[in-house]
């Protein structure tokens, strides 16, 4: 049994899920376009934090909320079901946690974004970043400097061999959105299923963690990256283009589905608009 219980998944259901055709064996194409898929078909949310809910890691329940359900998650669950998908085709990967930055001071950010590294026979290793809800559409490799431009979005990594801040190896990866912004920063010290449950946790509970706060949801193609931060629905597109649009928490479920392809039954979708209703009323008082 591998640390990400890769044997346990239904390649067949997640493959179907992402839209995933091609042969299920451990090259850099196959993971470019997993990757590609993954990202693409499964979008970011932080619904069940909302809904009062926990957020298990384990693969079943991975399975039953974003493979077989039209619903999504964020990064802890993102990562560890690409690492059982890569896990149970025969890559070779290291999972790590990343502090999100985004021209913050790291000192000052939890290590509470999760990443895998693959790394293949020749030596050449590639970041994969599925779980942040914006990108990269394809894995990056791990080379300082150039710039990646995948549909237009635009990707680059910088590195110090000997961090004075972490007295190791570190990495950075930059985002443009305008200008280049550092999203996060990563050492390659690996992490295990237990380090990602304890990100998780903190994440999904803590009230220092932004996802307690209020609903946050993602998708991302090749053409736009739409976000819901609360009634706020942000498009944006690579060549800068941006639209906002102000919804209610009433009209939150329909929201989801029509554009987050995000689907919550009856109960759920009362619950998320109250809760939210809620939210507003209380910080307007």
């Amino acid at each position: 049994m591998g640390l990400w219980h890769g044997d346990d998944l239904d390649l067949t259901a997640y493959f179907a899920r992402i839209g995933f055709t091609g042969r299920p064996e451990p090259t850099p194409a196959t993971l470019r376009d997993m990757h590609r898929a993954h990202t693409t078909s499964i979008p970011f949310e932080n619904l069940e934090i909302m809904l009062g809910r926990d957020v298990p890691l384990d693969l079943d329940s991975l399975q039953r909320k974003l493979v077989r359900s039209a619903r999504g998650g964020y990064c802890f669950e993102h990562a560890a079901l690409f690492a059982a998908a890569l896990e149970r085709i025969g890559f070779r990967f290291t999972a790590l946690t990343a502090r999100v930055t985004l021209g913050g001071d790291p000192v000052t950010r939890p290590a509470t974004h999760a990443l895998l590294v693959v790394e293949f026979d020749d030596g050449a290793r590639f970041l994969c970043d599925v779980g942040f809800g914006r990108g990269p559409l394809e894995p990056i490799e791990l080379v300082a400097g150039p710039e990646h431009d995948q549909s237009g979005w635009r990707f680059r990594l910088s590195a110090s061999p000997t961090d004075d801040l972490f007295r190791t190896e570190s990495w950075i990866l930059w985002q443009h959105d305008g200008e280049w912004i550092d999203r996060h920063t990563f050492t390659l010290n690996p992490q295990f299923p237990i380090d990602f449950h304890v990100g998780n946790h903190f994440v999904h509970t803590s009230s220092s963690s932004p996802f307690t706060k209020r609903p946050f949801v993602q998708r991302f193609t090749e053409s736009e990256h739409r976000t819901l931060d609360g009634t706020t629905l942000t498009t944006t597109t690579p060549d800068g283009g941006r639209a906002v649009h102000e919804s209610s928490p009433e009209d939150l479920p329909q929201l989801l589905a029509d554009v987050f392809a995000i689907e919550l039954d009856a109960t759920d979708s009362s619950t998320l608009a109250a809760t939210e209703s809620a939210r507003q009323a209380a910080a307007t008082a």
